[in-house]
């Protein structure tokens, strides 16, 4: 494949080119398996691939490539380390493209271990064919990405979180999403069912205007934070909350 942009050569479909520094990939998915793991580069939508690590491609056709990566799962002490090193195999290939994003479905602790790999933003896809619908899914998704640093996300005329700094993290982990704007805190309701979980946080149904609740529980006290996203109605708010939860979740607050 040649660069889309200079047309020198890359040694793989997708690569980032050292030639003009510019990314010929846009999005990554990712189908994790514990054993196989597949990854689809995507371009920007109308920008098409020759289809060098795969099947011949139309030159509309969005999907660059694919790279599969495979390894043999390990039991034991032996399972770290082998997880480990998968994880880095795949976190090679997506550094190598440098994508603004990367979806990922499949084996939850081989995303959770590529995710702890790269620094790349993810975001969870459930389904079938997960390249399809993320194709349907940037297809219908024009939202804008807030640069703002988490701190800085964070505001509101109530200071206090509960659960102390494992709140404040929580907090932090919504706010790093790249479609939150900001995340307001909200009162503390210390009369709610007590809970011997620790703390926990769940990201609430959107509202019309696509934004989001976040309650933060821990043991009898409660409360509920205001998360402004970038979202314009109700059905992309739902897809950040989607995302917001499967965060939560990796980040064991679920």
């Amino acid at each position: 494949m040649e660069c889309r942009h200079c047309a020198s050569p890359l040694e793989k479909p997708g690569d980032f080119c050292l030639v003009c520094r510019e990314a010929n990939t846009e999005a990554i998915v990712l189908e994790a398996a514990r054993e196989r793991a597949t990854l689809t580069m995507l371009a920007a939508d109308g920008d098409g691939g020759d289809g060098d690590d795969g099947p011949a491609r139309r030159d509309d056709d969005p999907i660059l490539g694919e790279t599969t990566i495979t390894t043999m799962p390990e039991d034991g002490e032996n399972e770290v380390v082998e997880l480990r090193n998968f994880a880095g195999l795949i976190g090679d290939e997506i550094r190598r493209k440098r994508p603004e994003e990367v979806y990922a479905g499949g084996d939850r602790a081989v995303i959770q271990a590529v995710r702890e790999d790269i620094h790349h933003q993810f975001y969870r896809v459930e389904d079938e064919d997960p390249v399809d619908a993320v194709l349907e899914r940037r297809g219908n998704r024009a939202l804008d990405v807030v640069q703002t640093p988490p701190a800085e996300k964070i505001g509101g005329s109530h200071s206090t979180l509960i659960g102390g700094r494992t709140g404040m993290r929580a907090i932090r982990t919504v706010a790093g999403h790249p479609h939150v704007k900001k995340v307001i805190p909200g009162p503390i309701d210390a009369g709610g069912k007590g809970s011997q979980s620790g703390l926990r946080a769940k990201v609430t149904r959107a509202d019309d205007g696509g934004n989001v609740r976040m309650l933060l529980r821990d043991g009898s006290s409660v409360q509920e934070n205001r998360v402004v996203t970038t979202a314009r109605d109700r059905e992309m708010g739902e897809r950040i909350r989607e995302d917001l939860n499967e965060v939560l979740t990796d980040a064991e607050f679920q």
